[in-house]
Parts: C-alpha cells; sequence; structure tokens
C-alpha cells in the first residue's frame, strides 16, 4: 500500500523558554518520544508539521525534503503529507464514520473526482476494517474504532509518516491496554514510519521499536527498552526510566509477533 521509509529530523528551535536541540531518525518503523512534562514532546510535533518555526535545521522523509534552513526551504504545512492524529482524535460528531473520512478527502483533495474520491474512500474502510461501521457516528463507537477512524482520515491523503499525539490520552485507564493491541496491528499494517508521543511506560515499551528519551528539549538517549534499562546513558535516563515500570510480558510478545 503505502510506502515506508524514514523521518528524519534535525532541528534547533527557541519556543518560549525552552530551547530544543535534537536529531532524530524514525527508520522504517516507530519512534516511541518519552519524557517529563516540559520536556518538547508535543513542541517537536509542531516543528516537524510547520506549525512552530524552525531555525536551523532539516526534516526529510525518504528522499523527500521538509525543510533546509540553509537552503531557505521550507514545505508549506498542507504540503508535507504528515498525517497527524491529535490526542481527541479531533472526529466530527455530527458527522458518519464514512463522513469523516470524506470531508478530509473534499477539503485536501477538492479536485478529486467523485469516483476516485469514493474509490479512496472505500479503500481505506476496508485496509482499516471499518466497512461495517461507515454509517456509524463517532459517539456510537468504541475507543479503539475511534482511533482507526482518525487514522483513516489521514491514511487516505497518503501520508510520507504518521505524528501521533498521545494516542491513548482519550481513553479511560481500562480501555487503552486493549486498544493499543489495535494500534500495534494498524501501524504494522500501514508499514509507515511513524513518531509517537507518549508519558505512558506501558505505551511506549508496547509501541515503539525503540524508544527516544526527551529530557529538556535534547535527545539523552534512543535505543530498545533493553538498551534503555541495562545501559542507560546518564542518571537522569535511568531514574527516568525507572520511574515508567515494565509493560506487562504477554503485550511485549504481542508487539514482537506483528
Amino acid at each position: 500500500m503505502i510506502r515506508a521509509g524514514s523521518l528524519r529530523a534535525r532541528l534547533s528551535a527557541r519556543v518560549g523558554k525552552l530551547e530544543l536541540e535534537l536529531e532524530l531518525d524514525t527508520g522504517p518503523g516507530t519512534l516511541v518520544i518519552v519524557g517529563p512534562n516540559g520536556a518538547g514532546k508535543t513542541t517537536l510535533l509542531s516543528l516537524l508539521l510547520g506549525v512552530l518555526p524552525v531555525d536551523h535545521g532539516q526534516i526529510a522523509v525518504g528522499d523527500v525534503v521538509l525543510l533546509d534552513s540553509e537552503r531557505r526551504l521550507s514545505v508549506p504545512i498542507e504540503q508535507r503529507q504528515l498525517g497527524y492524529v491529535p490526542q481527541d482524535y479531533g472526529l466530527f460528531p455530527h458527522l458518519t464514520v464514512a463522513g469523516n473520512i470524506a470531508f478530509a478527502l473534499s477539503c485536501a483533495r477538492p479536485r478529486l473526482r467523485p469516483a476516485e474520491r469514493k474509490r479512496k474512500l472505500d479503500a481505506v474502510l476496508d485496509e482499516l476494517a471499518l466497512r461495517s461501521h461507515a454509517g456509524s457516528h463517532p459517539r456510537t463507537l468504541s475507543g479503539g474504532e475511534k482511533q482507526r477512524v482518525a487514522l483513516a482520515r489521514v491514511i487516505c491523503l497518503e501520508p510520507r509518516a504518521l505524528l501521533l499525539d498521545e494516542p491513548m490520552a482519550a481513553l479511560d485507564v481500562h480501555s487503552r491496554r486493549d486498544v493499543v493491541g489495535s494500534l500495534v496491528g494498524s501501524l504494522a499494517s500501514l508499514a509507515l514510519p511513524a513518531l509517537v508521543v507518549t508519558h505512558d511506560p506501558y505505551e511506549a515499551q508496547v509501541l515503539g521499536h525503540r524508544i527516544a528519551v526527551l529530557e529538556a528539549g535534547r535527545i539523552s538517549q534512543c535505543g530498545t527498552w533493553n538498551e534503555l534499562v541495562t545501559r542507560p546513558a546518564s542518571p537522569f535516563v535511568e531514574r527516568f526510566v525507572a520511574s515508567l515500570g515494565t509493560a506487562p510480558r504477554s503485550s511485549v510478545h504481542f508487539r514482537s509477533s506483528t
């Protein structure tokens, strides 16, 4: 389906009192960003999207350059093709599942012919197993179903990469562990580079092929969960990872089998 690749960034920016200076590379899978409040996790997503200005740096997905400050190149937000899923999913309550997806298509691709728009809509409904919910409204959906609709809405626009901000924040505690399995499966099947921001230890360990610890606008360490636990790069990483705890063994096994 969609293209695999890697989201790479080298960024230097000052946002309020926060000075952000970092490099990241998602690889072909999912990179999870963790860190304490105020470390710059959501700010990082805004910089990648182009919502906030970057002082110096580069952003690229595969061979496509989205930002290069030295060349004075900055692709506009609407042309970066980065699929962003906010914390609350941002679904329109008065529209059906199909209506929510169709609305995104009509806004981003207004010149699409009706037949092509329907083809894209049908394809994403099938891809994310939403066909049976096409006529349903968000209030009737479970947390996992709402999440898949939010993903479908960005996937239909053929994004180069996915950016997910606290993907479980809108769910109650009891629903999160059920829904995270659905998200793991969706991310694996989409085969897109993905950057996931979270403060939740369970999500970080289960979702991320690699985990980056963000400390005051800088990445202190990036690696697998085992690497962070057994070979922490600093006392901060050691303390922070210890505070996150450990994900249930069965869930970790589920991620590695997808």
